[in-house]
This record gives structure tokens, C-alpha cells and sequence, in this order.
């Protein structure tokens, strides 16, 4: 069923709810769910309704026409997309193909809705996979002298793929602020720990040499700041003292993929609201 899906972030007041149910119903639009959240912290409020389309009596640029007038008065950051519309991924990745396979499998299986619009990589390790899918592979080698180049390059090419969402899948090579500032929001990484504990590198070698007993993955939007911007979605898995960094880093990949896989899906689901340096998420 084609649907819209209506977000909204705005200071939370008197009279949002009424006034964006009011417009849905007078245009005869049939919602199929809608979930809201008021921030008590940072007085926002924050609003996602799904909109069946063919129940609407007007199309998708009336509806915003018509909605601005709403939007002006409550100072909304606002958002309509249809889910006939298929979100393109871009997805980086360096050696490492666990996160990678995964991707690639729930695109081809359908069980991811967006198309993988290409595979961009600082190494050649992965071609061969990701062109068996189909997919363009791009290599983008970032050395010390050219890495202002490689990710001009990089940015370049997720412009021409027309993507909504980059995703690093295991990409071991830090963003530049400048990409993270003009991607904002739509940048998702996976690391490899339960952050904010283990930041950096090498992860499972630090978790094992504090003897946690629960190691995680954590997906998270990329900021400027490593390993620090707003959290989608986490979990854990129990471990012991016999547990080596290798048994460690075994267990770790099944999380990330988990992980990786349901905050991606929340993101092209429209679930996902930044809010300050938190997430709200109606998953």
C-alpha cells in the first residue's frame, strides 16, 4: 500500500496534534499510524503519522502546499515522503565484509525497501562480491597526502548516485568534518562497541582488556566528533573470562550486523528524529 509519511519537529505547544489531524481529515486522508513524543528537556515535540495515499483527496504537492501555512504557524521542521519512492544507499566499507554481505543480501532478498546504489571502498578486497550483486564498486584509495581528494571524490560520487543515506559499513577511515556537516543526519555508521564505552579503535581488544562481561555495536549518525554522534540503536551480548579477543570479535560481528540492520531500516522508514545529540525513535 502506498503510503506518505509525515514528520514533524516543532517547539512542543498547545494545539499541534489538533492542527495536523484537522488538515489530514478535512483533505479525507486515512491515517494507518501515527506516534508522537514531547521532549521535556529540550521542549520539542516530535510527530510521525503514515498517510494511506490513495485516500487523500489530493496529491503529495498540494499536501505540502497546503500544509505550509500549518508548518509557518507552529515553526515546524517538516518532511513528506512517499514509500513509492525507493531511498538509494550508498554504502563504504574497507576489508572487513560481514556488515557489507549483509547489506547486499536483505537488498537482494527484498527485504531491505531502497536500492544500493553503489559500494565505494579504499581497498580493491571487496570488488569481486559486490559486483556479483550487480552493484558499481567504486575504489577511492585514501592516503595521507590525498585524502582532501579522495573524499572530494567520495562526496562527489554519492551526489551522482542521487542517495539519500550513506552508510559505513566498517569503513575504517574517519569522515572529514566538512562531508559529516553537509551529510548531517544522513551519514550511519556501526562500531564495533556498547558506546560510549570502548570509542576508537581496536574495541574487542579494549573490552577484553577490562574484562567486561557484555560486549555490544552500536549505530550511530556521524558527526565531526569520533565515534559520538546521536545514537539509532544498541544491543549486548554476555560474555566470560575465557572468551579471548578473538572469540570476542567472532561473537561482535553477529551484533553489528543486528544492529546495523535495524537502525538503517528505521532510517529509511522515516522512524529516526535527531534531537540535540539523542534520537527519538518510533520503531
Amino acid at each position: 500500500m502506498r503510503r506518505f509519511i509525515l514528520n514533524i519537529d516543532c517547539p512542543d505547544t498547545v494545539g499541534v496534534v489538533a492542527a495536523v489531524s484537522g488538515f489530514v481529515a478535512d483533505n479525507d486522508g486515512s491515517v494507518i499510524e501515527a506516534a508522537q513524543h514531547g521532549d521535556l528537556t529540550t521542549g520539542r515535540f516530535f510527530l510521525r503519522m503514515e498517510i494511506s495515499a490513495d485516500s487523500l483527496s489530493i496529491d503529495a504537492d498540494a499536501f505540502g502546499a497546503g500544509f505550509a501555512d500549518i508548518a509557518k504557524r507552529f515553526d515546524m521542521r517538516w518532511r513528506l515522503t512517499d514509500t513509492d519512492v525507493r531511498k538509494r544507499i550508498v554504502v563504504l566499507c574497507s576489508t572487513e565484509e560481514h556488515c557489507l554481505a549483509d547489506i547486499l543480501y536483505r537488498w537482494r532478498t527484498g527485504d531491505l525497501e531502497a536500492d544500493v546504489a553503489c559500494v565505494i571502498s579504499n581497498h580493491e578486497t571487496l570488488r569481486t562480491e559486490v559486483e556479483w550483486h550487480g552493484v558499481p564498486f567504486h575504489h577511492v584509495p585514501v592516503t595521507r597526502e590525498g585524502r582532501d581528494a579522495a573524499f572530494a571524490e567520495i562526496g562527489r560520487l554519492f551526489d551522482e548516485a542521487e542517495a539519500d543515506v550513506m552508510v559505513l559499513a566498517r569503513y575504517m577511515q574517519i569522515i572529514p568534518p566538512d562531508l559529516c556537516d553537509r551529510l548531517a543526519g544522513r551519514i550511519i555508521n556501526i562500531h564495533h562497541s556498547f558506546l560510549p564505552s570502548f570509542a576508537g579503535a581496536k574495541p574487542y581488544h579494549q573490552a577484553f582488556d577490562r574484562g567486561v562481561k557484555l560486549i555490544g555495536a552500536t549505530c550511530h549518525y556521524v558527526t565531526a566528533t569520533l565515534d559520538d554522534g546521536p545514537i539509532i540503536e544498541q544491543d549486548t551480548r554476555r560474555i566470560d573470562h575465557a572468551d579471548s579477543p578473538t572469540e570476542l570479535v567472532r561473537l561482535g560481528r553477529d551484533i553489528e550486523r543486528t544492529v546495523l540492520a535495524r537502525g538503517l531500516r528505521w532510517h529509511l522508514e522515516d522512524r529516526v528524529f535527531v534531537n540535540a545529540n539523542k534520537t527519538v525513535v518510533f520503531a
